[in-house]
Order: C-alpha cells, then sequence, then structure tokens
C-alpha cells in the first residue's frame, strides 16, 4: 500500500473549532483572535493576565546533525505534545513559523510529517497569519527611510559608506545578496553598495522573538544600530525615528498564533529565525505563555543541537529566564548510517557497522547537551527500513553515553507512538535533576564567548579571526556590548565549517569571516565560514512540484 504523502494526511483531518483549542488551555473565546476557523492569534490582555502564574516544565526538542536521510524534529516536537496528552497530562507545543524560502528551495515545511503534524499545513507554511510578511515591512520601512534621509539633507551626517541595515525578503534569491542601489541620478539618491538577507535572518524577526511585550519591542526596535558616522559613532533606528511605525506595523505579529495538531492538541506556531543563520528558536512570548497555559511545553531548536540547543540554552534561556527541565535528541538510524559514510542510495540495505561508526556524531551532541546539566534522552525516530539490531546499536551506544534511547512510532502511529518517550520524559522533567546552566558568564570578553563555542560545543583547535574582526569586537565591548552573548552563523551539516565532514570531527578550526553587532536583539552574529544570509534555491527547487489541482487544492507542499 502507497504511503499518503504529509498534504493528504493533513487534509483528512478532522480539526476543531479553534475556540475549541483554546478552551482546553483556558483560553476565554474573546481572547482569541480568529483567521479562519482553524487558527488564531491570543490576546496581549490575555497573556498579561497569566504572567504571575507557575510555570510548568519545559522540554526542548533537539537532535543529531542533519543529514540528507532526514531526522523528523518537529515530527518529534508535534509527536511527543501528543503523546504527552494521551497519557493524561496538560501538554501543549511550541514550534516555529516556516520560511517561504525553504517551502520552495529544498528543505520543505516546517509542520511535522506523517501523523504527527501542526494544521493546517498548506497555511502555516504558506502565508498564515501574515506575521513574516509585517516582519519583512517593518524592516524595509527601515531600510526606505534611513534612504529618505540621507537623500534629504542626512542631518544626522550618516556616513553613505557605513549603512549597516541591509533589505529583507522571504524568499531564496541570490541574484540579491550583492547589489548597488539608487542608480539613475540625482532623483534617486545616492548610488551605495548593499545587499538583501532571508527575512528569517533579520534582527526584526530575531527582536520579535525575544521581546516580552509591545513595550519591549519598541525599545530593542529603537536600538538597531543602522549606520555610523563618519568618525565612527553609530546612528540607531530611532534616530531615524522608525521604531514607533515599525512597532505599529509588529502589532498584531507580536501576538502568538494558536493552532492544533492531528490530534487536536494546542500548538502555539510563532517567530522562525533561522537556525544556522539567527538564533533559531521559536518566540519567547509564546513559550512562556505556553508555560503559563499547560504543564509540559515541548519546544524546539533548530538544525543539530551543536546550533539549535547551543543557541536556545545561551541566548533565549539566558534573556528570558528559562530552564530546559529535560532534553530529547532526535536521531534515526538512516542517519547514524549516513554518518558512518554510507550512500543516500545505499540507506535501504542492512548495516550495522556503519551506524555502530555514525554514532559519535550522536555521542558528541549528548556530552554538549549534558554540559549545560541538563537530563538528555534520545528519540530514535522510527523508519520503515530500520532492522531490529540497527536499532539495538543505536541503543546500546546511548547507554554507554549515560543516556537511554527510546523507540518512536509517531511518524506512523501518531501520540500512541510516543507513549513510552512521553512518560519517560515526563518523569524526568518532574524529578527536578536538571541543573541548568549557559555554557558562558555575560562578563567573558566576546572573543572568548566565540572560542568556548568554537572549542567545547564544535571541539576546535582554535579559532582564526583577523584583526579587523578582533578590533571590532574590542571596539563593541568598549562601547558597552561585552556582556551580549554571541550568535554563531555556521553549516547546519558538520561540527566543523566544512559542511561535508560528517561524524565527530577533531582537531579542525573554525574560520570567523565577518562579526555584525545586533544590538536590539542583544547578540553579537559571528559569521563563519561560508555561510550565507541570503540563501539559493537548489538546481531543482520544490516549487518546480507546488500547483494546485483539478479541485484546487494545494499539490507538493511537504
Amino acid at each position: 500500500m502507497a504511503h499518503k504523502t504529509d498534504i493528504e494526511i493533513a487534509r483528512e483531518a478532522t480539526k476543531k473549532p479553534i475556540q475549541e483549542i483554546g478552551q482546553t488551555l483556558g483560553i476565554p473565546g474573546d481572547h482569541l483572535l480568529p483567521f479562519g476557523h482553524d487558527k488564531a492569534k491570543v490576546s496581549a490582555d490575555f497573556i498579561d493576565s497569566v504572567k504571575d502564574r507557575p510555570d510548568g516544565k519545559l522540554i526542548l526538542v533537539t537532535a543529531i546533525n542533519p543529514t540528507p536521510a532526514g531526522e523528523g524534529k518537529t515530527t518529534t516536537t508535534v509527536g511527543l505534545g501528543d503523546g504527552l496528552n494521551r497519557i493524561g497530562k496538560k501538554a501543549a507545543i511550541c514550534i516555529r513559523e516556516a520560511s517561504l524560502g525553504p517551502c520552495f528551495g529544498m528543505k520543505g515545511g516546517a509542520a511535522g510529517g506523517g501523523y504527527a503534524q501542526v494544521v493546517p499545513m498548506e497555511e502555516m507554511n504558506l502565508h498564515f497569519t501574515g506575521d513574516f510578511h509585517a516582519i519583512t515591512a517593518a524592516h524595509n520601512l527601515l531600510s526606505a527611510m534611513i534612504d529618505n534621509h540621507i537623500y534629504w539633507g542626512n542631518e544626522l551626517g550618516i556616513d553613505e559608506r557605513r549603512v549597516a541595515w541591509r533589505r529583507v525578503m522571504d524568499m531564496n534569491d541570490r541574484a540579491l545578496r550583492d547589489i548597488v542601489t539608487s542608480l539613475g541620478g540625482v532623483a534617486n539618491g545616492f548610488p551605495r553598495q548593499t545587499g538583501f538577507d532571508i527575512t528569517v535572518a533579520s534582527e526584526v524577526m530575531a527582536i520579535l522573538c525575544l521581546a516580552t511585550d509591545l513595550a519591549d519591542l519598541q525599545r530593542r526596535l529603537g536600538a538597531i544600530i543602522v549606520a555610523y558616522t563618519r568618525d565612527k559613532q553609530p546612528i540607531y533606528a530611532r534616530d531615524i525615528k522608525a521604531d514607533g511605525a515599525m512597532t505599529v506595523l509588529l502589532r498584531d505579529a507580536m501576538q502568538p498564533n494558536l493552532v492544533q495538531t492531528l490530534e487536536n492538541n494546542p500548538a502555539f506556531v510563532h517567530g522562525g529565525p533561522f537556525a544556522n543563520i539567527a538564533h533559531g528558536c521559536n518566540s519567547v512570548v509564546a513559550t512562556q505563555t505556553a508555560l503559563k497555559l499547560a504543564d509540559y511545553v515541548v519546544t524546539e531548536a533548530g538544525f543539530g543541537a551543536d546550533l539549535g540547543a547551543e543557541k536556545f540554552m545561551n541566548i533565549k534561556c539566558r534573556k528570558a529566564g528559562l530552564a530546559p527541565d529535560c532534553v530529547v535528541l532526535v536521531a534515526t538510524v538512516r542517519a547514524m548510517k549516513m554518518n558512518g559514510g554510507v550512500a543516500k542510495e545505499d540507506l535501504g540495505a542492512e548495516n550495522v557497522a556503519a551506524v555502530e561508526d555514525g554514532c559519535a556524531n550522536l555521542g558528541r551532541h549528548i556530552g554538549n547537551v549534558k554540559s549545560f546539566g541538563v537530563p538528555v534522552v534520545v528519540a530514535i525516530n522510527h523508519f520503515a527500513g530500520d532492522t531490529e539490531a540497527e536499532v539495538k546499536a543505536v541503543m546500546d551506544y546511548v547507554e554507554t553515553q549515560g543516556s537511554e534511547a527510546i523507540l518512536c512510532k509517531h511518524w506512523a502511529e501518531g501520540g500512541k507512538g510516543t507513549e513510552t518517550l512521553a512518560t519517560r520524559v515526563a518523569e524526568i522533567a518532574d524529578s527536578g535533576v536538571s541543573q541548568f546552566s549557559p555554557l558562558y558568564r555575560d562578563d567573558m570578553p566576546l572573543f572568548e564567548k566565540i572560542e568556548t563555542i568554537a572549542k567545547r560545543i564544535y571541539r576546535a583547535d582554535e579559532v582564526l579571526a583577523d584583526a579587523k574582526v578582533r578590533n571590532q569586537l574590542k571596539e563593541w565591548e568598549a562601547a558597552g556590548y561585552g556582556e551580549l552573548p554571541v550568535c554563531m552563523a555556521k553549516t547546519q551539516y558538520s561540527f566543523t565549517t566544512d559542511p561535508s565532514r560528517r561524524g565527530a570531527p577533531t582537531g579542525h578550526s573554525v574560520p570567523v569571516r565577518e562579526v555584525r553587532l545586533s544590538a536590539g536583539a542583544g547578540f553579537i552574529v559571528v559569521i563563519c565560514g561560508e555561510i550565507m544570509t541570503m540563501p539559493g534555491l537548489p538546481r531543482v527547487p520544490s516549487a518546480e512540484a507546488i500547483g494546485l489541482n483539478d479541485l484546487g487544492q494545494v499539490e507538493g507542499l511537504f
């Protein structure tokens, strides 16, 4: 029998009206702002009214380094949320919104898969409630106001060669990475070199995801450094007087979106910074609200634990006062084989030796997560072709690392397939064994923070950075930004900055190409290796297979 596609399964879902989903969390109907029948925003007033309640338990789902074989991190997040509800716990999930870039590129959507999905799948992966459009608009309003300020006499004395604020759009478009604007004569302003990043890499996205309320949002937007004067004094968004209008554009986008899983359990889907170039977590507002309304909150961090979990703990938890009670690390037998050197087309054949060889990658992630003082459970996301011997090899290996692995069948069975995992995770979360602390102190010099992550998480020997980068970091320290955490922009495919190096390499170095100050978001972006803040489309983009069928339904999204 042919498997149903994710989109077919999602289309057959029996959805409840979103007001009913809100009721399960105690959100009154008049505090839900509906977008159709199956999605709604939760009002700021309601969020404010519950902020003194005690917090539920926070469970973070992360993964090994992604491989083309697929890991299923969001799928596991959804499956675990459903599993917790199945065993009688009051649980909610918090995931990120999908960017159009990967949807039409190669990574696909962000709603889970199989029988562990969040619905409505099509809307979530397309325009949803318009949050990303609002972020794009607010970002580009600031861009327009900067150029306009310069055009009308440049009262602030901005050095046109030192405008740091680029433009954004939510699409993979390599042609826009590096461009010249304002050609065509006096009426169009002064030509300068600039470029576009993808919306999910925008500092506005990071700010929306870290702000606690509208006042905090406006303060952070105002603190964005957009340019420098000739004597290198910073110019802020508030100097351009853009912060008020940007906040107005983002007012609705600040409110978390509530949707449901296939099993009608509540899911907050809000915010979506890229994990390899930004901090890769859903919004603080959504996570904190969920913790006030549910006893267990399952959230995810982007890509492998070396990026996603590290940033979740060092940036999001530090800034929001959160602490995970348990971490679930997703792995697949197929990905272990790939890390063990098997080619994608040969993954169907049993190969226990390759599984064992590939487990080193998993082992390093287990050790890294434990170094934050948090207990780790490995979820083996089951694929139909996995053999018992291969699964056992992973379980035996995880035991040698002082952790435990549990086989999960949520893709095929929904919440029923994660009951064992849910039971164990709830036990660990309730036991209070987590002793969470971030990896580095606020007062550590910026370059040492970069070195700490490179050496302790990536297991590199050294960080390579030229004098320009080191001096820039020292200047920011002198300007009062030394307390900020660092956000590493690095390939997700490897512990190194070389995407082809799988497994658990040592003896490598981390080259830092550029550093960018996100003063509003409150971190320093450290760009390593060849990472792009504006991705391109692959040779055969997913968009080629997406369209409407004869019934007017979307086909080809995954």
